[in-house]
């Protein structure tokens, strides 16, 4: 097992309705490089995840963004999916938790729809990134320089599109995180 990110703490956040996949991808392979990983969310107890539009399965919390400190993490992963991104971004928590991430200088992974909740806590604006294409008029909006790329890295910013790109995206994460703090 490589353990590049043995004593980095990584969150997931996530509610209701995000994409089994892009969830479960990254976090079995963060575990497996080493993290300290935890599912933050709106809620206590549990969250259920799609398979495109079919329910998933749940997955335990382990922490709200109540309590959720941006200080205790090293990165951020916002998994896709298209329920769970739109509810955080109406959240100011949500919000609040990832712009605290973000103005840290800490990596950021953000797959599928997750761009959404970058877009609201304005961390888009001047950088490149890609994302589901459905969502490619509110990230040009928003500032962002958008492409149809399976994974595109940007000072710390790390986005794919879609369960395929998973695999790469997972890799990338791994990268960036083991690196750090971006300036």
């Amino acid at each position: 097992m490589n353990m590049i990110l043995k004593d980095r703490k990584v969150a997931i956040i996530a509610a209701d309705g995000f994409e089994q996949s892009e969830l479960e991808g990254p976090l079995e392979a963060l575990e497996s490089a080493g993290a300290e990983v935890r599912i933050v969310s709106t809620k206590s107890g549990q969250i259920t995840g799609m398979h495109h539009m079919d329910h998933g399965s749940p997955i335990d919390v382990d922490l709200t963004l109540e309590d959720a400190d941006p200080n205790a993490f090293d990165a951020i992963v916002i998994p896709g999916g298209l329920y769970s991104p739109d509810a955080l971004r109406s959240n100011p928590e949500a919000v609040r938790f990832v712009k605290g991430i973000a103005d840290s200088g800490k990596p950021i992974g953000a797959i599928c729809h997750g761009p959404w909740l970058l877009i609201e806590a304005g961390v888009v604006d001047g950088r490149k990134l890609t994302s589901w294409p459905a969502i490619r008029t509110d990230v040009v909006n928003a500032g962002g320089n958008w492409v149809d790329e399976e994974v595109v890295v940007d000072n710390g910013l790390v986005t794919s599109r879609r369960p395929a790109d998973i695999p790469a995206f997972s890799r990338k994460i791994i990268e960036e995180f083991a690196e750090g703090i971006h300036a």
